[in-house]
């Protein structure tokens, strides 16, 4: 992909595009049955979306992410987020 593409989704989202490789790559080795990785990727996701995870919602999240172990359902987190 060329650089003007990235550019786009910056200005679009206020996202440098070196925070979203980041997360990607987080998220791709991530250990998903590990508490505090996920934990971590959960707030790193709300930092960069701009919204506040209240502590409640993220042990939501976090429980439903461990327990179904190597997967993540983005729209249950997308649902759960409102």
């Amino acid at each position: 992909m060329n650089d003007s593409f990235f550019k786009k989704i910056e200005s679009k989202t206020g996202v440098p595009m070196e925070e979203v490789f980041a997360l990607a790559n987080a998220i791709q080795y991530a250990d998903f049955s590990d508490e505090r990785q996920v934990r971590k990727i959960v707030r790193k996701v709300g930092r960069l979306a701009n919204k506040e995870v209240p502590p409640h919602m993220e042990d939501e999240l976090v429980k439903s992410i461990v327990n179904n172990g190597n997967s993540v359902n983005f729209n249950d987190i997308q649902r759960m987020m409102g």
